[in-house]
């Protein structure tokens, strides 16, 4: 299932990681959240009555502002232009993936996100043009709330924010490190930092219009899921863990067969 996130990647087609990736599942929802409880509660999910609450206010605010100027935005922006956008967005991001690599002891992912970052500050025109990725530069993405689960608190308990969308615990921890290490925190002019972050949360809506029709059955049961499969991805590095199958060898002789039915 959290194959349909991709930076979420593996789960959700996003080109702009300068926002935590809460925010960009959050923008995922689209459509009428269903208020009707699962009858068994997810362990990782205690408090589902509050979170459907919240994630039913969000939905609301995205279906009737959000979803319909990402809209316009993707009718009136060239590719070309909405490429380079999310380009430089993502670039920015860099920074906080070099920070958290190196706390959570990945040098080499470190100078990885700090050579995009260069390259792509530089040749690629201030992050609009992807440079590092033609010349096969890449780093897995880092946040605080993924150097928190390397620093040993690996179970949280899933929250949906108000605005900001699916999150848990140790995420929602990591937020203020994660604001601060990226650098539009840092622009001191305000109406500009406005600005620049309404874009690029409006560019990342528009990112997620084709995705929304892959959403089946329970809306926050999906969007839940899908998240904390990805975040799981993420902070493990993309290690699925072992396969049950692969340890052993299965032989099966006439009796096997007889014993489920097969018989001639």
């Amino acid at each position: 299932m959290w194959q349909w996130f991709n930076n979420v990647k593996p789960a959700l087609s996003l080109r702009s990681k300068g926002l935590p990736l809460l925010l960009v599942t959050l923008l995922a929802t689209g459509g009428c959240a269903s208020t009707q409880m699962a009858e068994n509660t997810a362990p990782e999910d205690p408090w589902e009555g509050f979170n459907r609450k919240v994630f039913a206010f969000n939905d609301v605010l995205d279906r009737y502002a959000l979803k319909p100027v990402a809209k316009g935005y993707r009718t009136i922006t060239p590719d070309p232009v909405e490429t380079g956008v999310g380009n430089f967005f993502s670039n920015l991001g860099e920074v906080r993936t070099a920070l958290n690599s190196l706390l959570q002891g990945k040098p080499a992912n470190a100078g990885l996100a700090t050579s995009r970052f260069l390259i792509n500050s530089t040749v690629g025109i201030g992050g609009l043009l992807d440079y590092a990725t033609l010349m096969e530069i890449t780093a897995d993405k880092e946040d605080f709330g993924q150097t928190l689960a390397v620093w040993g608190w690996q179970d949280s308990r899933y929250l949906v924010l108000p605005l900001l969308g699916p999150s848990t615990l140790r995420d929602t921890t990591g937020l203020p490190a994660d604001m601060t290490s990226y650098p539009l925190y840092y622009v001191d002019d305000d109406a500009v930092r406005l600005s620049l972050t309404a874009l690029n949360v409006i560019d990342i809506r528009a990112g997620l219009l084709d995705q929304e029709e892959l959403i089946r059955g329970d809306r926050y049961r999906f969007i839940r899921d899908a998240y904390l499969q990805s975040r799981q991805f993420e902070v493990s590095d993309g290690e699925l863990g072992d396969d049950p199958f692969a340890s052993e060898t299965f032989e099966f002789d006439d009796s096997d067969f007889e014993d489920a039915g097969f018989e001639d």
